[in-house]
Protein backbone atom coordinates (compact mmCIF):
# COMPACT_ATOMS: atom_id res chain seq x y z
CA UNK A 1 0.00 0.00 0.00
CA UNK A 2 1.47 3.56 -1.04
CA UNK A 3 2.25 5.44 2.17
CA UNK A 4 -0.45 8.25 2.31
CA UNK A 5 1.91 10.76 3.19
CA UNK A 6 3.55 10.95 -0.10
CA UNK A 7 0.24 13.16 -1.54
CA UNK A 8 0.98 15.56 1.25
CA UNK A 9 4.95 15.58 0.51
CA UNK A 10 4.09 16.52 -3.58
CA UNK A 11 1.19 18.92 -2.44
CA UNK A 12 3.90 20.81 -0.41
CA UNK A 13 6.64 20.70 -2.78
CA UNK A 14 4.49 21.90 -5.67
CA UNK A 15 3.61 24.99 -3.56
CA UNK A 16 7.04 25.52 -2.89
CA UNK A 17 7.95 25.20 -6.27
CA UNK A 18 5.09 27.59 -7.76
CA UNK A 19 6.47 30.13 -4.48
CA UNK A 20 10.39 29.90 -5.76
CA UNK A 21 9.42 30.51 -9.68
CA UNK A 22 9.30 33.99 -10.79
CA UNK A 23 6.18 35.61 -11.61
CA UNK A 24 5.52 35.89 -15.13
CA UNK A 25 3.82 38.77 -14.97
CA UNK A 26 7.19 40.40 -14.40
CA UNK A 27 9.72 41.19 -16.74
CA UNK A 28 11.30 39.19 -18.64
CA UNK A 29 7.91 37.32 -18.83
CA UNK A 30 8.56 35.02 -21.41
CA UNK A 31 11.48 33.18 -19.96
CA UNK A 32 9.61 33.29 -16.30
CA UNK A 33 6.61 32.18 -18.27
CA UNK A 34 8.99 29.21 -19.94
CA UNK A 35 10.22 28.42 -16.10
CA UNK A 36 7.35 27.98 -14.76
CA UNK A 37 6.10 25.60 -18.06
CA UNK A 38 9.06 23.38 -17.69
CA UNK A 39 8.46 22.69 -13.65
CA UNK A 40 4.79 23.00 -12.84
CA UNK A 41 2.53 20.71 -15.27
CA UNK A 42 3.02 17.67 -13.53
CA UNK A 43 5.48 15.39 -13.31
CA UNK A 44 6.01 12.60 -10.64
CA UNK A 45 7.72 14.61 -8.10
CA UNK A 46 10.06 11.47 -7.04
CA UNK A 47 13.01 13.04 -6.24
CA UNK A 48 11.66 15.84 -4.00
CA UNK A 49 9.50 12.66 -2.77
CA UNK A 50 13.13 11.01 -1.90
CA UNK A 51 14.05 13.87 -0.11
CA UNK A 52 10.68 13.61 2.01
CA UNK A 53 10.57 10.68 2.69
CA UNK A 54 14.43 10.08 4.16
CA UNK A 55 14.25 12.87 6.04
CA UNK A 56 10.95 11.52 7.62
CA UNK A 57 12.64 7.85 8.51
CA UNK A 58 15.38 9.86 10.31
CA UNK A 59 13.05 12.64 11.70
CA UNK A 60 14.22 15.83 9.90
CA UNK A 61 12.79 18.77 10.74
CA UNK A 62 10.20 19.49 7.44
CA UNK A 63 10.96 22.96 7.02
CA UNK A 64 14.72 21.61 6.82
CA UNK A 65 13.43 19.82 3.83
CA UNK A 66 11.69 22.13 1.34
CA UNK A 67 14.89 23.71 0.17
CA UNK A 68 16.53 20.72 -1.10
CA UNK A 69 13.36 19.29 -2.27
CA UNK A 70 12.63 22.45 -4.01
CA UNK A 71 16.39 22.32 -5.84
CA UNK A 72 16.44 19.03 -6.94
CA UNK A 73 13.06 19.37 -8.68
CA UNK A 74 14.70 22.22 -9.98
CA UNK A 75 17.52 20.75 -11.70
CA UNK A 76 15.79 17.58 -12.55
CA UNK A 77 13.50 19.95 -14.57
CA UNK A 78 16.32 22.28 -16.09
CA UNK A 79 17.94 18.68 -17.25
CA UNK A 80 14.46 17.92 -18.77
CA UNK A 81 14.35 21.31 -20.87
CA UNK A 82 17.59 20.28 -22.55
CA UNK A 83 17.63 17.16 -23.08
CA UNK A 84 14.33 17.69 -25.43
CA UNK A 85 16.43 20.14 -27.62
CA UNK A 86 16.89 19.51 -31.26
CA UNK A 87 20.49 19.40 -30.20
CA UNK A 88 20.00 16.33 -27.56
CA UNK A 89 16.83 13.66 -27.98
CA UNK A 90 14.94 16.31 -29.94
CA UNK A 91 11.53 15.52 -28.38
CA UNK A 92 7.99 17.39 -29.05
CA UNK A 93 6.53 15.95 -25.67
CA UNK A 94 6.62 16.24 -22.26
CA UNK A 95 4.48 15.26 -19.02
CA UNK A 96 1.56 15.62 -22.62
CA UNK A 97 2.42 19.42 -23.06
CA UNK A 98 4.99 20.87 -25.67
CA UNK A 99 8.17 20.53 -24.62
CA UNK A 100 9.81 24.43 -23.68
CA UNK A 101 10.85 24.57 -27.23
CA UNK A 102 7.85 23.92 -28.56
CA UNK A 103 5.62 25.88 -26.44
CA UNK A 104 8.40 28.81 -26.80
CA UNK A 105 11.28 28.71 -28.71
CA UNK A 106 14.77 26.81 -28.65
CA UNK A 107 16.86 30.20 -27.20
CA UNK A 108 14.04 30.44 -24.68
CA UNK A 109 14.32 27.12 -23.46
CA UNK A 110 18.09 26.92 -23.19
CA UNK A 111 18.13 30.16 -21.08
CA UNK A 112 14.87 28.55 -18.76
CA UNK A 113 16.92 25.96 -18.58
CA UNK A 114 20.16 27.72 -17.34
CA UNK A 115 17.44 29.73 -14.99
CA UNK A 116 16.14 26.80 -13.33
CA UNK A 117 19.88 25.33 -12.91
CA UNK A 118 20.97 29.00 -11.20
CA UNK A 119 17.09 28.93 -9.02
CA UNK A 120 18.35 25.86 -7.35
CA UNK A 121 21.64 26.92 -5.93
CA UNK A 122 19.46 30.19 -5.02
CA UNK A 123 17.24 28.46 -3.22
CA UNK A 124 20.02 26.08 -1.31
CA UNK A 125 21.72 29.02 -0.65
CA UNK A 126 19.03 30.64 1.10
CA UNK A 127 17.71 27.38 3.03
CA UNK A 128 17.29 27.36 6.87
CA UNK A 129 19.60 25.40 9.10
CA UNK A 130 23.52 25.78 9.94
CA UNK A 131 25.86 26.80 7.77
CA UNK A 132 27.50 23.72 7.59
CA UNK A 133 24.32 21.64 6.47
CA UNK A 134 23.71 24.37 3.64
CA UNK A 135 27.13 24.25 2.75
CA UNK A 136 26.73 20.12 2.43
CA UNK A 137 23.22 20.39 0.38
CA UNK A 138 25.33 22.76 -2.02
CA UNK A 139 27.84 20.73 -2.46
CA UNK A 140 25.38 17.09 -2.79
CA UNK A 141 23.74 18.66 -5.62
CA UNK A 142 26.23 20.61 -7.06
CA UNK A 143 28.38 17.18 -7.56
CA UNK A 144 25.61 15.34 -8.87
CA UNK A 145 24.37 17.62 -11.34
CA UNK A 146 27.80 18.34 -12.85
CA UNK A 147 30.65 16.34 -15.13
CA UNK A 148 30.64 14.00 -12.58
CA UNK A 149 27.12 13.01 -12.81
CA UNK A 150 23.98 13.72 -14.34
CA UNK A 151 25.39 15.81 -17.16
CA UNK A 152 28.85 13.45 -17.38
CA UNK A 153 25.75 10.66 -17.91
CA UNK A 154 23.86 12.58 -20.51
CA UNK A 155 27.48 13.32 -22.63
CA UNK A 156 27.86 9.59 -22.66
CA UNK A 157 24.70 9.32 -23.98
CA UNK A 158 24.74 11.57 -26.66
CA UNK A 159 27.88 9.20 -27.38
CA UNK A 160 25.99 6.49 -27.53
CA UNK A 161 22.91 7.15 -29.35
CA UNK A 162 23.40 5.66 -33.12
CA UNK A 163 25.34 3.10 -31.81
CA UNK A 164 23.76 1.57 -29.46
CA UNK A 165 24.99 -1.88 -30.27
CA UNK A 166 28.60 -0.98 -28.62
CA UNK A 167 27.95 -0.62 -25.22
CA UNK A 168 28.35 -3.31 -22.59
CA UNK A 169 25.74 -3.52 -20.04
CA UNK A 170 28.36 -2.79 -17.73
CA UNK A 171 28.81 0.89 -19.67
CA UNK A 172 25.08 1.12 -20.01
CA UNK A 173 24.87 1.32 -15.98
CA UNK A 174 27.43 3.02 -15.59
CA UNK A 175 25.76 6.04 -18.10
CA UNK A 176 22.81 5.42 -16.23
CA UNK A 177 23.96 5.86 -12.46
CA UNK A 178 25.52 9.50 -13.81
CA UNK A 179 22.81 10.40 -15.73
CA UNK A 180 19.69 9.34 -13.62
CA UNK A 181 21.12 7.75 -10.48
CA UNK A 182 23.20 10.53 -9.43
CA UNK A 183 20.15 12.96 -8.82
CA UNK A 184 18.09 10.16 -7.26
CA UNK A 185 21.28 9.28 -4.66
CA UNK A 186 21.75 13.12 -4.24
CA UNK A 187 17.98 13.66 -3.19
CA UNK A 188 18.35 10.88 -0.77
CA UNK A 189 21.58 12.01 0.47
CA UNK A 190 20.23 15.42 0.84
CA UNK A 191 16.91 14.44 3.00
CA UNK A 192 19.54 12.07 5.60
CA UNK A 193 21.96 14.94 5.50
CA UNK A 194 19.31 17.24 7.11
CA UNK A 195 18.08 14.15 9.43
CA UNK A 196 21.39 14.24 10.86
CA UNK A 197 22.13 10.55 9.59
CA UNK A 198 25.61 8.93 10.57
CA UNK A 199 28.08 7.46 7.99
CA UNK A 200 26.39 3.99 8.29
CA UNK A 201 23.13 5.37 7.27
CA UNK A 202 24.42 7.22 4.57
CA UNK A 203 25.99 4.49 2.94
CA UNK A 204 23.01 2.04 3.36
CA UNK A 205 20.55 4.48 2.29
CA UNK A 206 23.26 5.28 -1.07
CA UNK A 207 22.90 1.90 -1.59
CA UNK A 208 19.31 1.96 -1.35
CA UNK A 209 19.39 5.02 -3.85
CA UNK A 210 21.65 3.57 -6.71
CA UNK A 211 19.58 0.38 -6.97
CA UNK A 212 16.84 2.77 -7.52
CA UNK A 213 17.88 4.99 -9.74
CA UNK A 214 19.23 2.19 -11.85
CA UNK A 215 15.48 0.21 -11.56
CA UNK A 216 13.80 3.71 -12.78
CA UNK A 217 15.77 3.48 -16.01
CA UNK A 218 14.93 0.37 -16.67
CA UNK A 219 11.52 0.61 -16.00
CA UNK A 220 11.66 3.55 -18.11
CA UNK A 221 13.82 1.15 -21.07
CA UNK A 222 10.74 -1.33 -20.80
CA UNK A 223 8.11 1.33 -20.84
CA UNK A 224 9.66 2.96 -24.24
CA UNK A 225 8.48 -0.48 -25.49
CA UNK A 226 5.65 -1.60 -23.91
CA UNK A 227 4.50 1.59 -23.23
CA UNK A 228 2.18 4.14 -24.81
CA UNK A 229 2.28 8.46 -25.45
CA UNK A 230 -0.67 9.37 -24.18
CA UNK A 231 -0.20 7.37 -20.68
CA UNK A 232 3.52 8.49 -20.33
CA UNK A 233 3.10 11.99 -21.49
CA UNK A 234 5.78 11.71 -23.81
CA UNK A 235 6.89 9.71 -27.39
CA UNK A 236 7.35 6.45 -26.99
CA UNK A 237 9.86 4.20 -29.38
CA UNK A 238 12.58 7.24 -29.64
CA UNK A 239 15.05 4.81 -27.66
CA UNK A 240 14.82 1.98 -31.37
CA UNK A 241 14.46 5.00 -33.53
CA UNK A 242 17.90 6.83 -32.20
CA UNK A 243 19.76 3.16 -31.58
CA UNK A 244 20.13 4.21 -28.10
CA UNK A 245 21.44 1.55 -25.73
CA UNK A 246 18.58 0.19 -23.74
CA UNK A 247 18.61 -2.65 -21.50
CA UNK A 248 16.02 -4.59 -23.24
CA UNK A 249 18.23 -3.96 -26.98
CA UNK A 250 21.04 -5.17 -24.97
CA UNK A 251 19.80 -8.04 -22.73
CA UNK A 252 15.92 -8.61 -23.84
CA UNK A 253 12.48 -8.16 -22.31
CA UNK A 254 12.36 -11.06 -19.62
CA UNK A 255 16.22 -10.25 -18.71
CA UNK A 256 15.29 -6.56 -18.02
CA UNK A 257 12.32 -7.82 -15.99
CA UNK A 258 14.45 -10.33 -14.12
CA UNK A 259 16.91 -7.33 -13.23
CA UNK A 260 14.25 -5.55 -12.00
CA UNK A 261 13.38 -8.16 -9.27
CA UNK A 262 16.97 -8.02 -8.19
CA UNK A 263 17.15 -4.40 -7.73
CA UNK A 264 13.88 -4.61 -6.05
CA UNK A 265 15.41 -7.18 -3.60
CA UNK A 266 18.45 -4.71 -3.22
CA UNK A 267 16.11 -1.83 -2.04
CA UNK A 268 14.55 -4.24 0.56
CA UNK A 269 17.71 -5.59 1.64
CA UNK A 270 19.29 -2.04 1.94
CA UNK A 271 16.23 -0.45 4.17
CA UNK A 272 15.45 -3.48 6.21
CA UNK A 273 17.00 -2.59 9.39
CA UNK A 274 15.12 0.61 9.65
CA UNK A 275 11.85 -1.28 9.69
CA UNK A 276 8.91 0.62 9.29
CA UNK A 277 10.20 3.70 9.39
CA UNK A 278 11.02 3.36 6.08
CA UNK A 279 7.79 2.51 4.54
CA UNK A 280 7.58 5.77 2.83
CA UNK A 281 10.78 4.93 0.73
CA UNK A 282 9.32 1.49 0.28
CA UNK A 283 7.03 2.71 -1.34
CA UNK A 284 8.86 4.80 -3.32
CA UNK A 285 10.83 1.65 -4.58
CA UNK A 286 7.58 0.16 -5.43
CA UNK A 287 6.52 3.51 -7.42
CA UNK A 288 9.91 2.93 -9.39
CA UNK A 289 9.62 -0.73 -11.01
CA UNK A 290 5.83 -1.38 -11.03
CA UNK A 291 4.91 2.08 -12.49
CA UNK A 292 3.18 2.71 -15.87
CA UNK A 293 4.15 6.20 -16.87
Amino acid sequence: MTDPRLAAWRERTDAALAQALPDPSVSPGRLHAAMRHAVLLGGKRMRPLLVHATGALLDADTALLDAPAVAVELVHAYSLVHDDLPAMDDDALRRGQPTVHVAFDEATAILAGDALQSLAFQVLAGAPGDAALRGQLLATLAGAAGASGMCGGQALDLEATGNGGSLTVADLERLHALKTGALIRAAVRMGALAGGGDEDTLARLDAFASALGLAFQVRDDILDVEGDSDTLGKTVGKDAEQDKATFPALIGMQASRDRLDELRRVMDEALAPFGERAKALRSLGRLAVERDR
